[in-house]
């Protein structure tokens, strides 16, 4: 009697777990059927990542994943399981990957994880690679990246909404994988939190975040293009390449500095880009610019939350288009595009902060 009672017992606590798992599994559901994504795409989850921002792809295909908000560091690996491999951190938004370390950038800092992938259960206590930079919260989040020279990419954000800034501030820097041997490569940028090499030319291209409280329409985000060192893309002094700032566009004319490349929309919050180098897409995707924008928090009428294409012929844009739109229906949105990610598989990856989630798009003719 005592061994049926436990059977059911045990039957029972199975179904309610099994119930718990299918309501859990609806509660997670998103509309991706709102998604709108050209023929022969079709977009799905890859993983639930709680607050999921900046990505790199680890050699063996672990993704990694900062949380800044959570204060998180996640991997993603290729049978999808998520680990967390860092917390209690102060804003985890930038990762990179080189050589078997990963590279966390915090407000003020970076940290250094060796061996992650053979340690994804226990990481090794990180390494402070450099603690120098400036401690600043707002725009204090980075996106990082190492470039073709094999450098080290560190943006530092304006400290204000429209600020003339110090020589430490409005930048992008560039550090050894060491931490030594800073230098600043671009200045007049107000916040990257995106940017990327065209392989064929090795150049960097970077998205950056106009000011606010200039009108709904005023200024727009901008796609940048830095071939060499030393450019100066503007802010405060001047926006857009042709508005000047109506406190500081008085000292130094817009003619002084490099415009954008394409004006990517009033408030759209252009986060994360990466050039397409896959093999899955159609040929006509290869090597073009797909850009995350995140969304606008302070447009009457809002604007953003969705993925954007830049064609490129001849080192110029050609063609500036929607590639994933539907996180916004109406004036609600129920998800906010982070950044992008190339898989090996040529899959494009996409962060939503919002929603929590990394989503998948792929192609199938």
């Amino acid at each position: 009697m005592k061994t049926f009672m436990l059977c059911i017992t045990n039957t029972l606590v199975l179904l309610l777990l099994a119930l718990c798992c299918c309501f859990n599994a609806t509660a997670r559901e998103l509309p991706l059927d709102k998604i709108k994504l050209p023929p022969g795409f079709a977009i799905s989850i890859y993983a639930e990542v709680p607050g999921a921002r900046s990505m790199t792809l680890g050699a063996d295909g672990t993704v990694f994943v900062g949380a800044m908000r959570e204060g998180k560091v996640y991997a993603v690996t290729k049978e999808r399981k998520v680990h967390v491999i860092a917390e209690d951190l102060n804003t985890p938004n930038g990762v990179a990957y080189r050589n078997g370390s990963l590279y966390v950038a915090e407000i003020g800092r970076i940290l250094r994880y060796d061996n992650i992938e053979s340690s994804l259960n226990s990481p090794a206590k990180p390494v402070v690679l450099n603690d120098k930079f400036p401690k600043d919260t707002h725009h204090g989040w980075k996106f990082i990246a190492f470039g073709p020279d094999g450098l080290l990419y560190v943006p530092v954000g304006a400290p204000c909404n429209s600020c003339e800034p110090d020589p430490d501030h409005a930048l992008i820097s560039r550090i050894r994988p060491d931490g030594s041997g800073y230098e600043v490569f671009a200045r007049g940028v107000r916040n990257s939190v995106g940017f990327d090499w065209d392989p064929r030319t090795k150049e960097m291209w970077f998205t950056d975040n106009g000011r606010d409280w200039l009108g709904d329409d005023m200024p727009s985000d901008e796609l940048n293009h830095a071939p060499q060192a030393g450019l100066h893309f503007g802010y405060p002094y001047c926006h857009q390449g042709d508005t000047p700032d109506p406190e500081f566009g008085v000292k130094r004319g817009c003619s002084e500095f490099t415009p954008p490349a394409v004006k990517l929309g009033p408030h759209v919050a252009a986060l994360g880009m990466r050039f397409y180098t896959g093999n899955q897409f159609p040929a006509e995707y290869h090597n073009r610019i797909f850009i995350a924008q995140h969304g606008s928090w302070n447009r009457s009428q809002k604007s953003g939350y969705r993925v954007m294409m830049v064609t490129l012929k001849d080192n110029k844009p050609e063609k500036y288009q929607v590639f994933a739109e539907g996180w916004l229906q109406g004036e609600k949105n129920w998800g906010r595009p982070v950044d992008v990610l190339v898989m090996p598989d040529g899959a494009l990856l996409v962060s939503d902060d919002q929603a929590g989630v990394i989503y998948r798009i792929s192609y199938q003719a």
